[in-house]
């Protein structure tokens, strides 16, 4: 009988071969999580306890199980083994020490290959909510996450200040920039720097990934010229908020109550040499919730009878399912108040990237459910999808995700 924090082993396949998470092996199967460690040069030269597979399912499953310790989310990933009667010899449960140094050797780039291999915006054409007319409905935004003060994080990261006075908060804080499908809340860009990087700078990074057919929202925080070129330049369409100190001067007074007129950067003010034509909205919200307080919406959509202004106006209020999002990561994903676990920047990196990964496998179950149903994903309650998953993890962990075999048991003595 193997002693606690053991579990028995097959002498003829792996322990990496007989991990399982559930929804997350079907969304990031073994031979993808192969690839991409082998695309990052990270296969190991000598057989080790955590094998680079195992740690990042690990990283998956401390991000589905945030809050538990690092050797308990271990035991998760081989519950039901020794039950089982599958396996010969004994793999013992890694020290948290030995998880943390794996965890090291891995790094974040397995983690950010598969984010950008499988995370894509998931809606067809019958799903609900997720479209305008023919435009798939998408949102930028950037949030902050706490992380641990260790001196390595707070060089990186840096801290943000406090309305007392002291100059430093208590937590050095990673920004994250992120863009997301609208209607099924599926993140399929991000990135990550350190506190003092503007969100707009990371997200200029993502409009790589913008493409024809996409209606991008944006809030007043995403602004100036040369922003509005890069997110239209894969060919996708904008419909952005802006101050009301923009100089929006009217070129032509449209129909439904629109009206033309140019944007131009700010070294640009003064000469208007390189102007970027647009389409104004101006709107107030009704009485029952309004303040008087005039909204103004900048679109690539020029055309009144493409887009009417009070379509339009009504749906920039989409733009706020990102905030919904990143509240599900941060929130709900992990717990209110979270700080994340990592001590050092590379760890962090990882540890954001897993959270996304495992926020998007969720979403795509979500998603496939609720066409299944012929309905709204909005619909499906986030929270109890997370604890369905979870419950159904602990059940099904350790259960080959390969193709079923012979099971190997030991000839009796």
């Amino acid at each position: 009988m193997p002693r606690p924090g053991q579990v028995k082993s097959s002498g003829v396949d792996r322990f990496s071969d007989r991990i399982a998470l559930g929804v997350l092996t079907r969304a990031f199967p073994p031979e993808l999580v192969d690839e991409v460690v082998a695309e990052c040069g990270r296969v190991e030269q000598r057989t080790r306890l955590l094998p680079a597979r195992v740690v990042v399912y690990f990283v998956l499953a401390m991000c589905l199980f945030f809050g538990q310790g690092y050797e308990e989310v271990a035991r998760l990933l081989v519950q039901g083994l020794e039950g089982e009667g599958r396996w010969v010899k004994t793999w013992r449960v890694p020290t948290t020490a030995a998880i943390g140094r794996a965890r090291l050797r891995l790094g974040p780039e397995p983690l950010r290959a598969l984010f950008t291999r499988v995370c894509r915006p998931v809606a067809v054409a019958r799903t609900q909510g997720a479209w305008y007319r023919r435009w798939r409905l998408v949102a930028v935004d950037g949030t902050v996450f706490d992380v641990p003060d260790t001196a390595a994080n707070a060089q990186f990261f840096g801290r943000p200040g406090t309305s007392r006075g002291q100059g430093r908060s208590a937590y050095p804080q990673v920004r994250v920039a992120a863009l997301a499908e609208c209607g099924t809340h599926a993140v399929f860009a991000a990135e990550v720097g350190p506190l003092k990087v503007h969100e707009s700078v990371l997200a200029q990074r993502l409009f790589p990934v913008l493409t024809k057919g996409m209606l991008v929202l944006a809030d007043r925080g995403f602004c100036g010229l040369d922003l509005w070129r890069a997110a239209k330049a894969g060919g996708a369409d904008l419909l952005w908020r802006v101050r009301s100190v923009v100089v929006l001067p009217v070129l032509e007074a449209l129909p439904d109550g629109s009206y033309l007129s140019e944007i131009v950067a700010k070294r640009d003010h003064y000469r208007r040499a390189d102007p970027e034509r647009v389409r104004v909205i101006e709107y107030t919200l009704g009485p029952r919730g309004g303040d008087g307080t005039v909204y103004r919406l900048i679109t690539t959509l020029l055309d009144p009878a493409q887009a009417p202004a009070e379509e339009l106006a009504a749906l920039s209020a989409q733009r706020w399912e990102i905030e919904n999002t990143l509240d599900e990561i941060k929130n709900h994903e992990g717990v209110p108040g979270m700080v994340l676990r990592s001590r050092h920047p590379r760890g962090v990196e990882q540890e954001i990237f897993a959270f996304l990964l495992v926020h998007h496998a969720l979403r795509d179950l979500m998603h496939q459910a609720a066409l299944k149903a012929g309905h709204d994903p909005d619909r499906i309650s986030f929270t109890r999808t997370l604890r369905v998953v979870r419950r159904h993890v602990t059940g099904q962990a350790a259960l080959s995700p390969l193709a079923p075999g012979p099971v190997h048991r030991p000839e009796p003595a």
